[in-house]
């Protein structure tokens, strides 16, 4: 289904969960290459490009989210075709820009005037608020870091080694995302995409500016995992040595007792088994083994 938005000359089309038919008319009405209408059939994520034509631009940005959950992070595709007379945003994009077209419509019905002027104008508020969005999960995923860092000390391993990894997941996950896209961004502000607007410079240096403070807020909590993951680590192994050396020693202290224990077990003669204090004097020995073995790992420091 293609639903409509008029701001002036200026129409924005949403195409939510597009047929083979809507798809068809984009293409007879509009005259969009076949490859970029292969790219909207597609189901899989197509990799974030600009595709530059005489009369429009088809954009496929990527943006996160968290799934149900709230864990673990997803990528959204965001497909636009772009001209000077209309905006089209097709398939099942971000949740953001089904929000805005809804906006949009109850704006439009009630016969609010449109700030937006532009396509540019709108392109703009569209990949801001996406901006903002993922600015909100970015700092989400800091909140998490810190959240590690401040239990780091806790006895409860599981659930800490869990955090790291989900963390370090989803900064994979925006790593690989960012990545392909900075590129695209830069043809923004550089003017390598023109765009129809004169005075639109400045708004896509602010685009760029975002992204690359996303793009360093995510590298530092890269860093702070990797640092929180290697501290975690040492923690981990000082602790099992800890336990090591403890059963080790009860091991040395209890070695020799078993020794006397299994030697006055056999059924050979042995000194003192008649006598009638044999088993407190045994005892004794057992005793006074144990005691000069913990007298002299204490002076040696093992424990």
């Amino acid at each position: 289904m293609i639903e409509t938005i008029k701001i002036g000359t200026l129409r924005w089309h949403h195409v939510l969960n597009p047929s083979d038919e809507n798809l068809k008319y984009l293409q007879d009405n509009f005259h969009f290459h076949p490859l970029d209408i292969e790219d909207c059939k597609s189901v899989v994520n197509q990799r974030p490009k600009v595709d530059i034509y005489d009369d429009y631009y088809f954009i496929i940005l990527h943006f996160p989210y968290f799934d149900r959950q709230n864990r673990f992070l997803k990528i959204r595709e965001v497909k636009i075709f772009w001209s000077e007379e209309y905006v089209i945003t097709i398939g099942k994009s971000h949740w953001i820009v089904e929000d805005m077209f809804t906006e949009g419509k109850k704006q439009e019905a009630s016969g609010e005037d449109f700030e937006i002027g532009t396509s540019d104008a709108l392109l703009y508020a569209i990949i801001e608020r996406l901006m903002k969005a993922t600015q909100k999960i970015i700092r989400k995923m800091g909140d998490d870091v810190d959240n590690v860092n401040r239990y780091l000390f806790d006895k409860k391993a599981e659930h800490t080694i869990e955090q790291i990894s989900v963390i370090r997941k989803n900064i994979i996950l925006i790593n690989t995302m960012f990545k392909p896209q900075l590129p695209l961004f830069n043809k923004f502000e550089s003017g390598q995409i023109e765009g129809y607007a004169h005075n639109m410079e400045d708004y896509w240096g602010n685009i760029l500016d975002y992204y690359k403070q996303l793009w360093d807020l995510t590298e530092d909590y890269a860093e702070l995992i990797e640092g929180l993951s290697q501290t975690f680590d040492s923690l981990q192994a000082n602790r099992t040595n800890e336990i090591m050396k403890i059963l080790t020693l009860i091991s040395s202290i209890l070695l020799p007792l078993t020794f006397l224990t299994g030697l006055y077990g056999m059924n050979v003669n042995l000194p003192l088994q008649d006598d009638p204090r044999s088993f407190w004097i045994v005892i004794g020995v057992m005793l006074g083994i144990a005691f000069f073995m913990i007298i002299f790992f204490k002076r040696k420091k093992w424990m």
